[in-house]
């Protein structure tokens, strides 16, 4: 039988539906990151009945994955105390077939491709920046953005797939038919279902690892930020172009060195382990300060 970590616990949290409140803090937080979603919902029509649904549905999801009890079936009304949704509705969500998390093809694929162009050397320039690459090589093996292509996928022809990323955004054709990168990390300007994807990949890892944080679980994940409020408009817009500059060597370090140990890692049944993923990110906000919570900087 598959088991999971037992059920942690806090003492401000409640063990069952009923038996009290969560403490302030929690909610306070969960208020503050709700917001900014709710936004985007309400802008794209997302109603409080479909969410509400939906949470319902995820409720009993992440219950029967992850509150297991070594040895003991998981039970509906188990299901029920954990959660507070009805015994009938535990029953018929938890044989619901729900939404593929899997990325759509081409998010995959463009994923993959400008991992390779912004870390694999020979489409890289003398400055360690990914090169502009001609669209076709005269010869072959000669190093183009077909080549780029085709080391990652032989199945998608690279004109089809130049084709997408000029209208999403990401590329453009310059002088002497060469394509140039201008996004350095895949976040299309266009492609309503690509952002949409990064989305949810992205804060889900981030709220995952702030939540394992908060769970105490061992070892930490690195969930670190700069704050400052009360700064000169003309201060914030300096401080993001250095937090992009900054990000981006970072980003592109961090990359460059994952393929390198992906590219002389063991072979999978080396009994090392299961195989793992990792997220590494970096993100800048800025809005009117009108909380007035000082200068005190927060790393």
């Amino acid at each position: 039988m598959t088991t999971a970590n037992p059920i942690p616990s806090f003492n401000d949290t409640p063990s069952g539906p009923g038996d009290g409140k969560p403490g302030a803090a929690l909610v306070a937080a969960l208020k503050r990151l709700l917001r900014p979603l709710l936004r985007l919902l309400l802008a794209k029509n997302v109603t409080y009945p479909y969410l509400a649904n939906l949470l319902k549905e995820l409720y009993v999801e992440v219950a029967a994955t992850h509150f297991r009890i070594a040895g003991k079936v998981q039970t509906d009304s188990r299901l029920s105390l954990l959660t507070g949704v009805h015994r009938k509705d535990v029953r018929r969500l938890a044989h619901a077939d729900g939404l593929s998390d899997a990325p759509p093809e081409n998010v995959s694929l463009g994923g993959r491709l400008i991992a390779r162009w912004c870390g694999d050397e020979i489409f890289l320039d003398e400055n360690g920046q990914p090169r502009p690459l001609p669209r076709q090589g005269r010869l072959p093996g000669d190093v183009s953005f077909d080549r780029l292509v085709a080391a990652e996928s032989t199945d998608i022809r690279a004109r089809a797939v130049l084709d997408e990323w000029l209208r999403l955004g990401i590329v453009e054709v310059g002088g002497n038919d060469r394509v140039r990168l201008i996004a350095d990390a895949f976040v299309p300007k266009k492609g309503f279902e690509e952002k949409a994807y990064f989305l949810g990949r992205n804060l889900h890892d981030h709220i995952a690892a702030s939540a394992h944080n908060m769970l105490d679980q061992e070892p930490p994940f690195l969930d670190r930020s700069v704050y400052y409020g009360r700064l000169d408009p003309s201060a914030v817009a300096e401080l993001a172009t250095l937090a992009e500059r900054l990000g981006m060597e970072a980003l592109l370090a961090v990359n460059r060195r994952a393929r390198e140990l992906k590219a002389g890692a063991p072979a999978a049944d080396t009994g090392s382990g299961p195989e793992k993923r990792m997220t590494f990110g970096i993100y800048f906000f800025d809005e009117a300060d009108t909380a007035h919570d000082g200068e005190r900087p927060h790393a």
